[in-house]
């Protein structure tokens, strides 16, 4: 059985105070939480502080994105060996806001991925497709080539360690939500590709998230699907009685 992961993107909100108002709150109630791998993701300037307010819980700490670089003239970047000594656990990789925003691609998402994985760190790797793209029935298409480029290169034991989060870009922040079908079909593509990746065992054994518009109102629903095993969470994660639900719906 994989244990399901809910993970929060606070995305570029929460001044320290704030930050650390909402981090006691989760803990409150999550502390002691096994059934469910709980990941608080905040900016890089709360990382400490969330880090501090979470420790000896069962609530990790994770970041929203790093250089593959371990160091060097890479101003405004963060490296996996800075995140670790922050003890963070997790990393959000690929999103699509910074495949959009930031101009990232499949290849520079592959090489953070890897960099991730040297680190210890468990890359959290975002796929999903545009509203045109699902529209023109391009999103079989479009994922299998993001999960194909970037997870390139892992070996077995790096596909286990990898997280999957599928996000259609066109239900991020929008309100609108895939359907609890049309979400199972792309998971259960995603685990497919995966298991001509790898193998079956591998593909049976990584964890795929849904994030695209997650609230208390859909997420048992969303969660009760065969292949959805979590959910990355964004603007429901900037609220702790709502991401707390969400967490209680997937345990």
């Amino acid at each position: 059985m994989r244990k399901k992961i809910v993970a929060g993107n606070w995305k570029m909100n929460k001044l320290v105070g704030e930050a650390t108002e909402l981090a006691t709150a989760v803990k409150r109630s999550l502390a002691d939480k096994t059934d469910v791998e709980v990941v608080l993701c905040p900016p890089f300037t709360v990382l400490k502080t969330v880090g501090d307010i979470i420790a000896n819980t069962q609530v990790k700490l994770g970041a929203q994105n790093m250089h593959w670089e371990k160091e060097g003239a890479f101003t405004g970047e963060v490296s996996a060996g800075m995140l670790r000594d922050l003890f963070c656990h997790y990393v959000i990789l690929g999103h699509s806001e910074r495949r959009q925003f930031c101009h990232e691609t499949d290849a520079v998402v592959n090489r953070k991925v890897k960099a991730a994985l040297t680190a210890n760190l468990t890359p959290i790797v975002c796929v999903g497709e545009l509203l045109e793209q699902r529209e023109a029935n391009q999103t079989e298409e479009v994922v299998t080539n993001q999960v194909l480029k970037s997870l390139a290169g892992l070996d077995e034991t790096g596909f286990r360690r990898t997280v999957i989060a599928y996000e259609p870009v066109w239900a991020i922040g929008t309100g609108r939500t895939a359907s609890p079908a049309q979400a199972q079909e792309v998971h259960a593509l995603i685990r497919r590709v995966l298991a001509k990746m790898s193998n079956p065992g591998a593909a049976q054994a990584v964890r795929i998230q849904y994030g695209g518009s997650m609230k208390p109102s859909n997420a048992k629903e969303l969660l009760s699907q065969p292949d959805i095993d979590g959910g990355l969470i964004g603007g429901a994660a900037l609220d702790a009685a709502a991401f707390v639900e969400i967490v209680n719906a997937a345990g």
